[in-house]
């Protein structure tokens, strides 16, 4: 299991030092780490779907996916209304059927919500080493269709992918950022296109485990899983767990390596002054964030929850508590 907009960074010596060091932004440079659950999220009409996996912000839901913890196979998406947590099982149409599930996300880790032309979409990452690395989903109310599949490649080799944002979006285009593990990059795909090659640019590089976390380092944290991405106005969240302990790093100016590929691709230093992190008693089994993304400058997140190893799960939508992207 796996915003602001901010002025072009200035490489100063890029090639003497590899490693670049963003300037922190004045606003919000605060710890976050208490958060509210706004929806509990069930466990399917059959209770095997207790794996939470990609996670989406629009503007008045979220949307999350389950994977069914016994086959891997299957996948269900859930709908969070934000303003009261009301939470549906979205139904998958197929071939004129109605079903509560889908097969073919593999493991859903992330996903990219778009609209073009009145019409609704979820891309979702199926971290595939072969075939369909990337899957298109449309979407009324709902109910969803699947209505494309891609691969993904770099360097002429197929290449799966754990995280996925849509950075910027023209008349005929959607241009992609990418991300395995703490590598990120580019990819443009035809808005209208129904299958095809997505060939990706390696643009940037994350520095995790020099990334202060309230003031300090975290041993080990290089290690810890890398899950789901956020973006928001050049702001990229970066989230990485350990059991029960979440922690959302912020890396900010990420489009101006995005619109102006550097050669080679250069690492990348958090915002030190800028953190999320929640170690959870509670949950204390597993507390994994799968997800983030903001909406009216509130960072909302998807996470798997567990009291004990095997129990039963409390996967959720939650908010981080005082946290206003601006």
């Amino acid at each position: 299991m796996l915003r602001r907009a901010m002025g072009r960074a200035t490489m100063v010596a890029a090639a003497v030092c590899a490693l670049l060091v963003l300037a922190p932004a004045a606003a919000n440079a605060a710890y976050y780490n208490t958060y509210t659950t706004v929806a509990t999220l069930g466990d399917g009409n059959d209770g095997s779907y207790t794996t939470d996996e990609g996670f989406a912000v629009g503007t008045t839901y979220t949307y999350s996916i389950k994977l069914d913890g016994s086959s891997g196979s299957r996948a269900e998406i859930y709908r969070t209304d934000m303003s009261d947590g009301t939470t549906t099982l979205m139904t998958y149409s197929i071939n004129g059927n109605s079903q509560d599930y889908i097969t073919g996300l593999g493991h859903a880790n992330d996903i990219a919500l778009m609209s073009n032309g009145g019409n609704y979409y979820m891309y979702v990452v199926t971290m595939a080493t072969t075939g369909a690395s990337l899957v298109k989903l449309q979407y009324v109310g709902t109910t969803y269709t699947e209505v494309g599949s891609y691969t993904i490649t770099y360097g002429g080799a197929e290449k799966a992918m754990s995280g996925v944002k849509i950075i910027e979006k023209t008349a005929s285009d959607a241009d992609f950022l990418f991300k395995l593990g703490t590598s990120y990059y580019k990819g443009t795909l035809g808005l209208t296109a129904p299958s095809g090659t997505i060939a990706v640019t390696n643009i940037f590089n994350l520095d995790v485990a020099d990334a202060p976390v309230d003031g300090a380092t975290v041993s080990g944290i290089d290690t810890w899983a890398s899950q789901g991405i956020g973006y928001s106005d050049g702001l990229l969240y970066h989230i990485v767990t350990n059991d029960n302990v979440s922690i959302v790093l912020v890396y900010q100016s990420v489009l101006d390596f995005y619109d102006d590929p550097q050669s080679p691709a250069p690492t990348l230093a958090s915002d030190p002054t800028l953190s999320f992190r929640v170690t959870s008693s509670t949950y204390s089994a597993l507390f994994e964030i799968e997800g983030v993304g903001v909406a009216s400058g509130t960072l909302w997140f998807g996470a798997n929850r567990a009291t004990t190893s095997g129990g039963a799960n409390h996967d959720c939508v939650c908010t981080f508590n005082g946290y206003v992207a601006s």
